[in-house]
């Protein structure tokens, strides 16, 4: 399944919408993304699933690129 993460660099400054990131991510929970990003220190912000049509919009539209090495 993929994940679409979206998350700000830094953990210890305060959320500034112009500075969210996102990145996407192969996982089987919600959980498992966590985990992965955890050794990263990243504020995350908030994980949705892709699947389906709206996979297909962000393959098109997004500047979508799987994460590796993660």
């Amino acid at each position: 399944m993929i994940f679409k993460v979206f998350y700000q660099e830094k953990m210890l400054e305060v959320p500034v919408r112009e500075n969210t990131k996102v990145l996407y991510l192969e996982a089987q929970s919600e959980r498992e993304v966590r985990t992965k990003l955890h050794k990263f220190a990243y504020n995350i912000e908030f994980i949705q699933s892709v699947t389906g049509a709206h996979l297909e919009y962000e393959k098109q539209y997004a500047d979508f690129k799987l994460a590796e090495n993660v």
